[in-house]
């Protein structure tokens, strides 16, 4: 996934970054919310962390206004706010999920793959492919009960087609699951995972749409 993350506190957001990029997923961190705003206005992400205490506004008016303009981006909200009423501000100004500081960083993790697979229609952790038990929650695939080893970034690029089977994910949706901003692209990146995913789970389980992208075959 493509992850914006909102947080003013540079050792939090640094912990918080190094956790979420550790589990696969590519992370831009900003710490205002001008340059939150600059980010959504220019970047598809598919999660929002976001703390409710910038320097420059509050982050709960930033999530209504969001959700004001029709983005339904899933947004989890990280603050040292514990009070019942700013939970139900929260999640009544259109969150899908509350996090008061400080927590586990695995709990993050497990709350950030919760909302993931429930924005992908699929709130079920244990998915079916053919021979292949994909567990979306333990980040693991096994054929016939032995384990197939991916790394992060193979992983980011399978569970990007786990999300929408049969749908049709062009190169550059792909690349937003692997890079945050600033990071250099490899004209052959794409190609490079994709060839290393069928040598691994299996040379059919991904089509080449010829000029337009790959596609998950069904199982």
């Amino acid at each position: 996934m493509r992850v914006l993350l909102v947080e003013d506190a540079a050792g939090l957001g640094d912990a918080v970054r190094e956790q979420i990029a550790d589990d696969g997923h590519a992370v831009d961190w900003v710490q205002r919310l001008e340059q939150a705003r600059a980010s959504v206005a220019s970047t598809p992400y598919d999660l929002i962390l976001l703390d409710l205490m910038l320097p420059d506004g509050r982050g709960l008016e930033f999530l209504r206004q969001r959700r004001c303009a029709g983005d339904a981006t899933p947004v989890i909200i990280l603050t040292a706010q514990d009070q019942i009423s700013e939970r139900i501000a929260g999640l009544n100004a259109g969150a899908d999920d509350y996090l008061v500081k400080p927590f586990d960083l695995f709990e993050l993790s497990a709350r950030v793959a919760a909302v993931a697979r429930r924005y992908s229609g699929n709130p079920n952790p244990q998915i079916r492919l053919g021979e292949l038990h994909v567990d979306l929650s333990a980040r693991t695939v096994q054929r016939g009960g032995s384990s197939i080893d991916l790394t992060a970034r193979e992983w980011a690029v399978f569970e990007a087609f786990v999300q929408r089977p049969n749908a049709l994910l062009s190169k550059p949706q792909l690349e937003e699951r692997l890079y945050a901003f600033g990071a250099e692209i490899e004209s052959n990146t794409i190609e490079v995972y994709v060839s290393r995913l069928r040598k691994k789970l299996g040379r059919e389980l991904i089509e080449t749409v010829r000029g337009m992208g790959y596609r998950l075959m069904p199982a």
